[in-house]
């Protein structure tokens, strides 16, 4: 199976199981976009075969290239068949017959499996209120305001240790609401960690997600110092900024986070972070506030889309679907022609690895949501993500009984690309491994339902992301 499409001034086709991408000139490309249909991917034929089939090709597409031979066909369905000799076109599904009895978790539903990260949510409050916050619009009249005690966080990092079985290398997100406001528990856990290193074969690494408000010269000290990533909220110009993302009471915050953000960025030199915003139904324009971001100096990109509940007047429609899809082809002949006078910056979605990328095993079930990496509340609680917490039914367990609701990691364990009907016959599949779990539970009611509109924007992204490493 292949994926043929032009984008950029490019004729690309996928070879979607082996991920081979083949740059071609309209001639190559039209006779491979017929060989499937005509050959039936029967296995490499004889040169008599090539003949007979060369002739049936030029004259489906004669029209279409009047100056194109049988011989010049011919010439191509010789290098096709290399190709496929080679395994890099048409190349076979293979990777479902290497499940462990079609599981996608290799018997996971049946026993925990080796956890490798934690979202610690050390703070169910916030000092902002923003218009489309995941906490049901905001934590300041949520019964659920509540800072994570240190015993707490303590009992998390134990939990994980004891439930990571050989892997070597930990991964901790402080999260919120706004981390800050739990600041000095979030140093102690660090501390802590640094303890557990010492009496373990592990290795933690800390992530840092937040809001910008209350950065000082401490925090900027101590995260540079332990934090192998942070992430820093900023949704683009400063008007959209200011009307999405406010203080209790009113009010913008861009101005006020800006400085602390740029100083945060310098000071860290060469370590990872990025600029993680949301753009909604007020900005469908919204490679213009990428650009925007990029512009006043940040390298490292991320704009997500928002996603609310139905009839959300935020939230997006199919009616939306294609000026989104302009904008990021927009966004994505911009990067090219910004990286091609040395001014290039990277953008999460377009960034991919053609020529290794993620493992099989990730490329099939997914981040490892509700397996390898779950979240935490200040209260110790397990769920399969931060966008589960909340919601009973994706309770998992606590920090102190570890994950107690079996069935709901079964789920999870058997939730992939194989487990959907619509992901099976995908192109995509490989790239985006069945998508968020918790965007197809939020707008299906299932884990294992289909975010379609969701889908959609992640195919022209994964297309955009091939066409700029195409030379």
């Amino acid at each position: 199976m292949i994926h043929a499409y032009k984008l950029g001034g490019r004729n690309i086709i996928l070879d979607i199981a082996s991920g081979a991408v083949h740059s071609v000139d309209d001639a190559a490309y039209d006779v491979i976009c017929v060989y499937e249909d005509m050959r039936e991917h029967e296995p490499p034929a004889g040169s008599g075969e090539l003949k007979t089939l060369a002739k049936r090709i030029t004259r489906h597409i004669e029209k279409k290239h009047p100056k194109l031979s049988e011989q010049d066909v011919l010439m191509i369905l010789v290098d096709i068949e290399l190709l496929i000799s080679k395994g890099e076109l048409f190349t076979k599904d293979s990777f479902s017959d290497a499940l462990d009895g079609g599981k996608i978790g290799g018997g996971m539903a049946n026993s925990f499996a080796p956890i490798k990260a934690l979202c610690l949510n050390v703070a169910h409050t916030c000092n902002m209120s923003c218009a489309y916050c995941f906490a049901k619009g905001g934590f300041e009249n949520s019964t659920e305001q509540k800072l994570m005690p240190q015993e707490t966080a303590n009992k998390a990092l134990e939990f994980l240790v004891s439930n990571s079985g050989g892997r070597k290398t930990l991964d901790i997100d402080f999260f919120g609401g706004e981390p800050l406001l739990n600041w000095q528990v979030c140093k102690d856990t660090v501390a802590y960690a640094r303890r557990l290193e010492k009496e373990t074969d592990k290795k933690f690494r800390f992530t840092l997600t937040t809001n910008g408000l209350l950065i000082d010269d401490d925090v900027i000290s101590f995260a540079n110092r332990e934090f192998h990533n942070v992430v820093f909220s900023l949704d683009g110009r400063p008007d959209i900024h200011d009307k999405m993302r406010t203080v209790p009471g009113g009010g913008g915050s861009y101005g006020e986070i800006l400085p602390k953000i740029k100083k945060f960025v310098k000071e860290r030199r060469e370590k990872g972070y990025y600029i993680r915003g949301t753009f909604t139904k007020e900005n469908i324009d919204f490679s213009n506030d990428i650009l925007h971001i990029a512009d006043i100096g940040f390298g490292e990109i991320s704009l997500e889309p928002v996603v609310t509940k139905h009839k959300n007047p935020l939230g997006f429609t199919m009616d939306d679907l294609t000026g989104l899809l302009g904008e990021y082809d927009k966004l994505a002949l911009e990067m090219q022609r910004r990286k091609a006078i040395d001014k290039g910056f990277n953008f999460y979605h377009f960034m991919l690895d053609l020529t290794s990328g993620p493992c099989i095993h990730k490329r099939i079930a997914g981040c490892g949501v509700g397996t390898e990496y779950l979240a935490v509340t200040p209260n110790g609680e397990l769920y399969p993500c931060h966008q589960f917490i909340g919601d009973d039914k994706m309770k998992m367990g606590d920090v102190w009984q570890g994950v107690t609701n079996r069935k709901l990691l079964s789920e999870f364990a058997v939730c992939g690309i194989y487990s959907k009907e619509e992901c099976s016959c995908c192109w995509a599949r490989f790239y985006c491994s069945g998508g968020c779990a918790a965007n197809a539970y939020h707008d299906t009611g299932s884990i294992s339902g289909i975010y379609k509109f969701g889908c959609e924007l992640f195919k022209r992204r994964i297309e955009n992301a091939i066409m700029l490493q195409v030379p």
